[in-house]
């Protein structure tokens, strides 16, 4: 919200002196110069060649060049008012005057800090959380008040089922649930940043694997951020005349203000860089041309001309190269049939390119004139050529895996909907299903939307361009208001209030403004939409794996709770002690629960629709599962406390105890994976193997040990009575895989 401490320089009372941006006021007037950042929103009134860097505010990827002209059209987007210049943009060339007519908060910066005021929304798994809480509070008081309500109706002691209702409670909460999430996302946020994904929040990780949409810019997310000739259009004379192609090249390489800095790389305008460097590829250097052909005068950009120009001096004689706009060069020419630049010209506008022509004046006559402008006539054409921004080469790619998993990507960019449209097009995001004429909306068009429209509307709109940041917003809470989980990019000071609304905001990490990144949940190291889709697979494979430690410890809980309720009522003692639920709780389900957060994704995690917004943590058969299986874990266990009781076995708490131990093991092994047990690479996941591996040894201390056994009131085991408890505990897992063998047959019994 708060700037670097900036410096302006103003005309007051007649002289030019130098204040403190914070003590400008409306109507003074600023001197502008390259290099300097804009101290408040102004008016222009006076400029000569005055270009602007404004992809911060408007997303836009070249330099806006600026003028003084009034505007007589009405709410123009930000990067269309040419006679105004921003607050913290940047001047990249040129200089002029301007009037402050907007300061602090009421500059379109300021704007944008009073939406920063926004709250933050709740993630999805803070939202499932809350629910399964106040499920599971239900669930237990329930349990616990009909328990001891049907054995105080027996005549059972009131205080032994007073203490068997707290043990049923305490079996029931899944208390390494909290810690358990917290290391799994903590260990994923690790993950993630060798993959160039910086997590600033921890819930962020899951929400990612929520996300139905998501809103990305375009420039340096989908695109390069650096212009590039994608196109050249040579007319026929030139193509067969070498002289006239040769000076085509040389007027790329020569006629721009390019330079070079101290390792070799060009510096300069967006636009001339990408001119030099397309003459560099075809082998005209500037470095070598210069020398032979050194520049004498020149005519730079303007807004009004829409063109610029450069004489040079070759031998005895002299030769001007000119580019700018084609209509602006046309009116130059030396009266030749211009129809088929313009036909050429339009065709490459409607595939999103900039296009510049490319023209030059051989015959000078001498002495040079004292004003080069008016050189500028008779004109020859040499070209077009067509600029672009291009997309990553991965992006494409990207964008195929997010629409796979059932992610819709929706780009917003402050750039021209045609340049906007022809870059979706490249990349997928529009495709020939989507590509209608409700596909790409422009912010003008939006503010026409009513909100009821915009809510209709945003189901099919693919391309946002020219938008405002408050239109930003207003999609992003849209979106979410008809159900989706959206995930926004952006880099500049425009993008922050809607990062921070989105249920995940996601900021770039080189061309990202500190306002952006202090918004956002999630930082993109590279700036790149394919790291974004490696995020949203890192998402899901963590929800998927705290699904399969909820599945785990709630089924464990369920199979203690069965236990300790069917006891009583079947005439048998209490099987476990308040110690062994403490030791089952945080032992026996901590350390495996804690290694299937290590668990990898499964191989169609990419594959699947997003989970549904509203499904509860129980969806999808989990809490089916979690019933029956407790089920019969509890049946087991009773079964063998019974037959150790009839058998007469004085070590049938000992048993019970370690068979509902060993069950749960059986049980981790064959939730990790949907697949078969023995189709799944068994040391996919050696911490998983660690960890029951741990808990089997301790296991064998509590029931061996005679320190351990004081503790646990366990007794040894004899070797027949331990491979009986092993056999039994098999049960769970024999049960879990005919689950999942059906589970994999339903989908094709479906679709026949």
């Amino acid at each position: 919200r708060r700037m670097a401490a900036l410096q302006a320089v103003v005309v007051r009372d007649g002289h030019v002196r130098t204040i403190p941006a914070m003590e400008l006021v409306t109507g003074d007037v600023v001197l502008l110069e390259a290099g300097q950042i804009m101290p408040a929103d102004l008016r222009i009134v006076e400029c000569h060649s005055l270009r602007m860097q404004e992809a911060a505010l408007t997303g836009e990827a070249h330099d806006v060049t600026k003028h003084a002209d009034e505007l007589h059209e009405a709410d123009l987007p930000l990067g269309d008012r040419l006679n105004m210049a921003f607050k913290g943009t940047i001047a990249s060339a040129g200089r002029g005057r301007a009037v402050v007519v907007a300061t602090g908060m009421q500059t379109e910066m300021g704007k944008i800090a009073r939406l920063l005021d926004e709250d933050t929304t709740s993630t999805p798994l803070q939202k499932r959380m809350a629910v399964f809480g106040k499920h599971i509070s239900f669930a237990v008081l329930a349990i616990c008040g009909v328990l001891f309500a049907v054995g105080y109706l027996r005549g059972e002691e009131p205080m032994l089922l007073l203490l068997t209702s707290i043990s049923l409670a305490v079996a029931a909460i899944p208390e390494a649930l909290p810690a358990l999430m917290s290391v799994t996302l903590a260990i994923s946020a690790r993950r993630m940043v060798k993959k160039r994904s910086l997590i600033r929040r921890l819930s962020a990780v899951e929400t990612l694997g929520s996300v139905t949409t998501i809103c990305t810019d375009k420039t340096g997310t989908l695109t390069l951020n650096r212009m590039r000739v994608e196109q050249v259009a040579l007319p026929a004379e030139v193509e067969i005349d070498p002289t006239l192609r040769e000076r085509f090249f040389q007027a790329l390489a020569l006629s721009n203000d390019v330079a070079q800095d101290a390792h070799g790389a060009p510096l300069g305008d967006g636009t001339e860089v990408a001119m030099y460097e397309h003459a560099l590829k075809n082998g005209y250097d500037k470095s070598r041309l210069e020398p032979a052909m050194p520049r004498v005068s020149e005519v730079a950009f303007d807004a009004l001309r829409k063109c610029m120009s450069t004489v040079h001096r070759v031998g005895d004689e002299h030769i001007l190269f000119i580019k700018g706009a084609v209509e602006s060069l046309l009116e130059r020419s030396d009266g030749r049939d211009g129809t088929w630049f313009l036909e050429q010209s339009e065709a490459m506008a409607k595939q999103g390119y900039r296009v510049m022509a490319i023209g030059s004046r051989a015959a000078i006559p001498a002495p040079m004139p004292d004003d080069p402008t008016m050189l500028e006539q008779g004109i020859m054409l040499l070209g077009l050529v067509g600029l672009l921004d291009p997309p990553r080469p991965e992006a494409t790619a990207a964008v195929a895996v997010c629409l796979r998993a059932g992610i819709r990507p929706v780009m917003i960019t402050g750039d021209h909907p045609q340049t906007a449209r022809s870059i979706a097009r490249k990349i997928g995001i529009l495709t020939a299903q989507d590509d209608g004429p409700d596909a790409v909306v422009s912010g003008k068009e939006l503010t026409l939307l009513s909100r009821e429209e915009l809510l209709v509307r945003v189901e099919r709109i693919r391309v946002y361009a020219r938008v405002s940041p408050e239109q930003k917003l207003n999609i992003v809470s849209a979106l979410q208001e008809n159900g989706h989980f959206v995930a926004m990019t952006g880099d500049g000071v425009n993008d922050a209030p809607a990062l921070k609304r989105a249920d995940i905001g996601v900021a770039m990490g080189i061309t990202g403004t500190d306002v952006s990144k202090e918004a956002a949940d999630m930082i993109l190291l590279d700036d790149n939409f394919a790291t974004l889709a490696h995020a949203v697979r890192e998402g899901r494979r963590v929800f998927d794996n705290i699904l399969k430690f909820i599945k785990y410890t709630l089924t464990s809980n369920a199979g203690e709770i069965w236990a300790i309720a069917l006891a009583p009522m079947i005439g048998l003692p209490i099987p476990l002690l308040p110690v062994h639920i403490l030791w089952i709780n945080l032992v026996t389900d901590g350390l495996p629960g804690l290694a299937l957060s290590l668990e990898p994704g499964e191989k169609d995690l990419m594959e699947r629709p997003p989970r549904h917004p509203k499904a509860s943590i129980f969806a999808h058969g989990l809490g089916l599962h979690i019933l029956w299986v407790g089920l019969l874990m509890g049946a087991v266990t009773l079964g063998t406390q019974a037959w150790s009781i009839h058998a007469g076995n004085a070590h049938w708490q000992t048993m019970a105890f370690n068979v509902l131990c060993l069950s749960q093991m059986g049980h981790v092994l064959a939730i990790r994976n949907s697949r078969s047990f023995f189709r799944t690479p068994l040391f996919s996941n050696p911490g998983l193997l660690g960890a029951i591996a741990l808990t089997l040894l301790l296991q064998l201390a509590v029931t061996y040990l005679p320190a351990m056994q004081s503790v646990f009131r366990t007794e040894a085991l004899s070797l027949q009575e331990f491979l009986i408890v092993g056999a039994l505990s098999t049960i769970v897992f024999i049960g879990v895989e005919i689950e999942k063998l059906f589970a994999r047959r339903a989908p094709s019994i479906e679709q026949a």
